[in-house]
C-alpha cells in the first residue's frame, strides 16, 4: 500500500514538472562556463557580447550596504557576487577585467618582495606594470517576497483531477530576484550606465521530500541552489540590458560644461 502511494506521488510529481517545464525554460538563463582572455567555453547563449572591449573595468561590491547584509543573512553560503560577475563580464568581451579586490594584497606583496631584493633577476615587478581601471561596476540585489506555491493555479486548471498535483504545486516555491548594476567612469566620477534585471526560479526541495530518496534523486538537477541560479540569472539580465544600452551610448552634455554650475540656477 505504501509503495503504491509513493508511486502515485512520484508519477504526479513528474507530471507536474512537465506542466511547468515551459515556465522553467523561459527563466533558465544565467551564468555558466569559463573564460580565458577573449575566448570562452560554455557561456550561456543568451549572454550579450561585444566585438571589441570598451575599456578596462573593476567590480566593487560594497559589503557595508544594507542589501549585502540582507543577502548574506538569507544566503550565507553563496558568498560574494564578484566572481560570477567577473566571469560574465569577461565572457561578454565588452570589458577587460582588472583586479581591485582581495588579490591586490598578494599583487602588492610581490612588488614588496622585489623592492626588498628577494625575487629573481628579471622578475619585472617594478613600477608601471599595472593596468588602470577605466570604469567601476557596482552591483546590488533587491529581493521580492517569496510568491509561495502554485497549488491554486494547478488545481483550477485541472479541476478535481488536479487536486493531487495542486497539493504538490503548493510545495514548489518560486524564488524571485531583482538586481542593479551601475557603471562609473573612474576619471570623471560620472555614472555612464545603470541597468535593472530580474529573474525567477522554482525551488523543488520541499516537494521532493514527499517522495523519498528515489524521487529526490531523479529530480536532483532541479534542487541544487535555486536561489543562486536565480541571482546569477538576474545579474545576467541586468548586464544584458546594460550592454544593449551601451551599444547606443551617447554622452550627456551640460551647457557651460559638466560640473560648472549647471542649468538649474539658484535665486538670490
Amino acid at each position: 500500500m505504501r509503495q503504491s502511494i509513493n508511486t502515485l506521488y512520484s508519477t504526479a510529481y513528474f507530471i507536474l514538472l512537465l506542466l511547468l517545464l515551459p515556465a522553467m525554460s523561459a527563466h533558465a538563463e544565467g551564468v555558466s562556463g569559463s573564460a580565458a582572455g577573449g575566448s570562452t567555453q560554455g557561456a550561456d547563449s543568451q549572454l550579450e557580447s561585444c566585438p571589441q572591449p570598451l575599456g578596462t573595468l573593476a567590480v566593487y561590491e560594497d559589503q557595508t550596504e544594507p542589501w549585502w547584509h540582507n543577502y548574506y543573512r538569507r544566503y550565507p553560503t553563496l558568498g560574494s557576487t564578484v566572481p560570477v560577475l567577473r566571469l560574465m563580464i569577461q565572457q561578454s568581451n565588452c570589458f577587460v577585467v582588472v583586479e581591485r579586490g582581495k588579490a591586490m594584497k598578494n599583487m602588492m606583496g610581490e612588488r614588496q618582495l622585489e623592492a626588498a631584493g628577494e625575487t629573481r633577476e628579471g622578475s619585472n615587478f617594478g613600477k608601471g606594470q599595472m593596468v588602470a581601471a577605466d570604469y567601476t561596476m557596482s552591483p546590488s540585489i533587491q529581493f521580492s517576497e517569496n510568491t509561495g506555491g502554485l497549488g491554486g493555479k494547478v488545481s483550477g486548471l485541472l479541476g478535481n483531477k488536479g487536486k493531487l498535483l495542486g497539493k504538490l504545486a503548493g510545495d514548489l516555491k518560486k524564488n524571485e530576484a531583482s538586481t542593479t548594476l551601475l557603471l562609473i567612469d573612474n576619471r570623471s566620477s560620472v555614472q555612464v550606465s545603470a541597468a535593472l534585471g530580474t529573474a525567477e526560479n522554482f525551488d523543488y526541495a520541499a516537494a521532493t521530500g514527499l517522495f523519498g530518496t528515489r524521487a529526490s534523486g531523479a529530480a536532483d538537477g532541479y534542487t541544487r541552489t535555486p536561489e543562486g541560479k536565480t541571482i546569477a540569472a538576474a545579474f545576467a539580465d541586468s548586464y544584458n540590458n546594460m550592454v544593449r544600452a551601451l551599444r547606443n551610448y551617447r554622452a550627456q552634455t551640460v551647457k557651460g560644461g559638466l560640473g560648472k554650475g549647471g542649468a538649474l540656477t539658484i535665486g538670490e
